[in-house]
């Protein structure tokens, strides 16, 4: 058994308002929570600090969770989530952003599989191949080593593995049979790790790559890494893509 939550946030520099944009007829948050609806999850929850969205969640019939507005990451504003619910040390939730209204409810499943399927992993999280040698190279992507079992090694913006010799032969080139993987930022926590989470001061190596899951590493927490079911679609952060996802959805 396994809980969802959706974090949405009125405040978004790119795109103001993002969760209540409308798609299709519906505001973007309610795509987002019917997906989840599809899942096997115990209880689909939406939290966030703006009474405009909580209206909004209320008219289509989405349990609403308040949150404060002066969290220093959503790892925070999910733990004050699961406090409020009283959800159990042992309990595992998955944290679903408000902008994917495309969001495949198999990967909602299979990282909250996952997680329960390996007692000894605090998260659980997802990844793709990574296929190209611009996609190595962008800050923007980020990248994950992982060992035999799948449990992660180190996230980074950088290009890894290094592959030292092939790169100093052929430096534009991706090199055959190295298990390049970029990260899918969809987590499923138990909760346990999420109250302890919010106690550890920030990583040194956090705080270089801006990547909130090396803290877990930094104090010896383990992430599962599992090669996604499917390519999940990209989700909205501009009015370009937002013009993407009201093609493909009023054209369904």
């Amino acid at each position: 058994m396994y809980h969802v939550i959706i974090p949405a946030r009125y405040a978004s520099t790119r795109l103001p308002g993002k969760p209540l944009q409308d798609i299709a007829g519906k505001p973007m948050i309610q795509h987002v929570w019917e997906q989840a609806r599809k899942s096997r999850a115990a209880s689909v929850t939406v939290a966030t600090d703006d009474q405009r969205i909580a209206d909004a969640c209320g008219e289509f019939g989405a349990d609403v969770v308040m949150t404060r507005s002066d969290h220093p990451s959503g790892t925070d504003r999910l733990q004050e989530v699961v406090s409020q619910l009283g959800l159990a040390d042992d309990a595992c939730v998955v944290n679903v952003q408000g902008d994917e209204p495309m969001i495949p409810p198999a990967l909602i499943e299979q990282v909250a599989e996952n997680l329960l399927s390996f007692p000894e992993a605090s998260i659980a999280t997802l990844s793709e191949p990574l296929t190209d040698i611009d996609t190595l190279f962008n800050p923007n992507a980020v990248k994950v080593v992982s060992d035999h079992r799948g449990f992660a090694l180190y996230f980074s913006r950088a290009p890894m593995p290094w592959c030292r010799d092939a790169f100093a032969i052929k430096p534009n080139e991706l090199p055959p049979g190295v298990p390049f993987q970029r990260h899918i930022g969809l987590y499923a926590y138990k909760v346990r790790f999420l109250h302890d989470y919010v106690c550890w001061p920030a990583s040194p190596i956090e705080s270089a790559e801006a990547l909130e899951q090396l803290r877990a590493l930094w104090f010896g927490c383990r992430i599962h890494v599992a090669v996604a079911r499917e390519t999940p679609p990209a989700g909205v952060d501009t009015a370009a893509d937002l013009d993407r996802v009201r093609a493909l959805l009023g054209a369904g």
